[in-house]
């Protein structure tokens, strides 16, 4: 008669890969990186683990750049939307029309010209997320778990999609959005119907986006490029008055260099975030968190 011998070791390893959970550890090893054009030579990356079968929460990942620069596969990037498919998630990684190229993003650029690229990358991605959505069959996520993550200029971007710009490429309802220092340009059109489950990270000494309410790059009143902006922690307040689900890391002192730290720093808030508020959500959570750099 045979014997099944099981040794302490074995007994570890099973525990452990038993203890592991999916979409807040990294459970998956290969990962599949395929690029799709969504429109004329705008492309984006798509990231799925190769052993993930099911239909998963699809983070939309928009990198940073000033709308002059920056890249969708930039090796920041790259390891980034690795790091989230290996947790589970799709990750579909956008490039955007860098309309200030050669014209820059300062206070000597005109405040309308500013708007107007901010609002020329979110028609961009809408149209990206259209194209996910119709293409459903060669992408496998769950429809009802999209969630936008920017990164500065990116971040500006996808809070301007959710909760500024009035009119749509694409009508969608996205499950959450996390920005990396980013600001909008007005509250006004946040209530209890627009308001989603919304995740922050900033820097409260960046000198370049605001972490409350201050001209953006902290221009002059008589500068071109004078531009209010109401950052994360003015965004967070006004979800919290709404009583909805909010999630506020702020880094007491901290610089600009939180839009891409989360990247490497954070993704335990992150999948917190994504698994709590986004994904098993048993209740409105309010989140605030202030740490030092």
């Amino acid at each position: 008669m045979k014997q099944l011998i099981i040794t302490p070791l074995l007994i570890f390893i099973c525990q452990v890969a038993f203890a592991q959970t999916i979409y807040q550890d990294s459970v998956f090893t290969e990962v599949t990186i395929t690029t799709h054009t969504y429109r004329d030579t705008l492309q984006f990356d798509y990231y799925m683990a190769d052993d993930n079968h099911q239909n998963v929460p699809l983070i939309v990942l928009v990198h940073g750049g000033g709308f002059v620069g920056g890249a969708r596969n930039s090796d920041d990037m790259v390891h980034f939307a690795k790091r989230l498919a290996h947790r589970g998630y799709a990750v579909a990684s956008v490039s955007y029309r860098l309309t200030m190229v050669g014209i820059g993003f300062g206070c000597d650029v005109a405040r309308n010209a500013k708007i107007q690229a901010i609002n020329d990358a979110s028609y961009d991605i809408e149209l990206a997320v259209k194209y996910l959505i119709e293409n459903s069959k060669t992408f496998n996520f769950d429809q009802s778990k999209v969630v936008l993550l920017g990164s500065s200029a990116g971040a500006e971007a996808v809070l301007n999609m959710v909760y500024v710009r009035e009119q749509k490429a694409f009508d969608f309802n996205y499950a959450g959005i996390i920005s990396l220092a980013g600001a909008i340009v007005t509250l006004d059109h946040i209530d209890s119907k627009t308001a989603i489950p919304s995740q922050f990270f900033h820097g409260t000494g960046d000198e370049l986006v605001p972490y409350q309410i201050a001209p953006h790059h902290y221009c002059q009143i008589t500068d071109k490029g004078y531009m209010m902006l109401h950052g994360s922690k003015a965004i967070a307040d006004r979800l919290k008055g709404l009583g909805k689900s909010y999630y506020l890391y702020s880094v007491s002192g901290g610089s600009h260099s939180w839009a891409t730290l989360p990247m490497t720093k954070c993704l335990e808030e992150i999948t917190d975030f994504m698994v709590n508020d986004v994904i098993r959500v048993k209740s409105v959570r309010q989140t605030e968190r202030m740490i030092s750099e």
